[in-house]
């Protein structure tokens, strides 16, 4: 009897072995065919650099709307579209949700952000061979495509949290997207666990022994916990990031200040290894396709873990 129970048994253990590399199977593969379509399209003329309350920022909406429906990622609100104000004109943040499969854990929210606007047409002083539009690739169609890479692998995955999407618009007017998104969360006493926002990452950075830095590093034990889940040095410090204050530079500040959260921004432009930041050179060919997808795999144990923990282990630093 005992040994057909043993027998039975590894019967089984083989099936679900085997059940869990189908399952993996038909998770959705990070691409760098769909990074390469995505950056093109987002980073291309035809939008005019993504600029703030333009006709050309509503059509990258659209885009990225489509590609959360053909993924059935729903939107958190009624509509994806978060809608605001600033200095006369409309704008909104596109926020999708994937609920979390654990009845109690799904209410503790991971924001995955980025934003998709850029500075538009430059003034003429600062074109290049009569090239007018600052196309915004690596700020910040690169930080946005690798969100919605996310968020497609993550349609395919369950957690026990729940995961919002969050692509930002007006970050160039000043942070406007963000600082209303996180006092419209507070005040609906919206449940964020942690906020982990893209900014920059379409080039690697070099001589260094993680992937990316993360801004605010010593404000909590992100990076620790997260390599950690990873079990590689994804987040690295980054000295330059605290010498220029990058922390309060991105989406991420604003839920620090509202919610006083884990809130921070992942980057790989270190101010040498890419030399055309609000330029109009800042073109889609330029990117790192392969970095980019390397990167997203990177992080996607990392979060798994963040989402899939017992406990709410990312926490705030005491300030010294």
């Amino acid at each position: 009897m005992r040994k057909i129970l043993y027998i039975l048994g590894f019967i089984g253990a083989v099936g679900c072995a085997q059940s869990h590399r189908e399952n993996k199977e038909h998770n959705y593969q990070i691409s760098e065919a769909a990074i390469e379509a995505n950056l093109n399209y987002l980073a291309s003329d035809e939008l005019k650099g993504r600029k703030f309350g333009s006709e050309e920022i509503n059509t990258a909406a659209n885009y990225v709307e489509e590609i959360y429906k053909k993924h059935n990622i729903k939107p958190y609100y009624k509509t994806y579209r978060d809608s605001f104000s600033h200095r006369g004109k409309s704008g909104f943040n596109l926020i999708a949700i994937k609920e979390g499969s654990d009845p109690v854990l799904k209410n503790e929210i991971i924001i995955l952000g980025a934003h998709y606007d850029h500075i538009g047409v430059v003034v003429e002083a600062k074109q290049v061979n009569q090239d007018s539009i600052a196309n915004g690739a690596n700020d910040n169609s690169a930080g946005t495509v690798s969100v919605l890479e996310l968020a497609k692998y993550f349609s395919t995955v369950e957690t026990k949290r729940s995961l919002m999407y969050v692509l930002f618009s007006a970050e160039e007017e000043g942070l406007i997207g963000s600082k209303h998104l996180a006092k419209r969360l507070a005040e609906e006493k919206v449940p964020i666990y942690v906020m982990l926002n893209f900014e920059m990452i379409g080039v690697p950075l070099e001589n260094v022994n993680y992937t990316a830095y993360l801004t605010g590093f010593e404000n909590s034990n992100l990076a620790e916990k997260f390599n950690k889940y990873a079990d590689a040095e994804v987040f690295g410090f980054f000295e330059k990031a605290k010498e220029f204050q990058l922390f309060k530079r991105s989406d991420n500040f604003p839920f620090y200040q509202e919610m006083n959260i884990p809130a921070q921004t992942l980057c790989t432009f270190d101010f040498s290894n890419y030399p055309y930041y609000h330029h109009v050179s800042d073109e889609a060919k330029l990117m790192d396709v392969t970095h980019m997808k390397n990167l997203v795999e990177q992080v996607i144990p990392g979060i798994e873990g963040m989402a899939n923990s017992t406990e709410k282990e990312i926490q705030l630093n005491e300030k010294k």
